[in-house]
């Protein structure tokens, strides 16, 4: 549905930090599925761990306000390349460790969107075994210089 250089048209974020490398399905300002395909290339496996490799946390939630900047952004033909900013996190849960190799499938959809506020539920799987879930809520914006 999208593929990378159509993701770097719609949101801000470049290499090392963008963290999801295909969109596999988009119902535009509704929900998104998001592909981050894990190598052991990345720069955060160097110390996160040596001899145990684990995606950080905090990169998991990024791939989540990613996905979801995919699907507010798609709303509307004007926001594209607009800022998507990080509001909140509410009950962010890391079930299972992601390592390189793994495929996560990255789920976004919006619960609700007031005043310039988006909600949303979001589910990240590993060949169908849930290794993060939560809501996050963000708003989009211009980019500050």
């Amino acid at each position: 549905m999208m593929d990378i250089e159509q993701i770097m048209a719609l949101l801000p974020h470049r290499y090392p930090f963008l963290m999801i490398d295909r969109v596999i399905e988009l119902e535009a300002g509704e929900r998104a599925v998001a592909v981050k395909c894990v190598t052991i290339n990345e720069p955060h496996f160097q110390g996160h761990f040596p001899g145990v490799p684990i995606m950080p946390g905090v990169l998991l939630t990024e791939a989540f306000a990613q996905t979801a900047g995919i699907v507010a952004l798609s709303a509307h033909d004007e926001l594209a390349g607009m800022a998507v900013y990080l509001l909140g996190l509410d009950k962010v849960r890391f079930r299972k460790p992601v390592r390189p190799g793994d495929r996560v499938l990255i789920t976004a959809k919006k619960e609700y969107q007031r005043r310039g506020i988006w909600k949303f539920s979001v589910v990240a799987t590993v060949e169908g075994v849930k290794v993060a879930d939560g809501s996050l809520m963000a708003t989009v914006a211009k980019q500050e210089e």
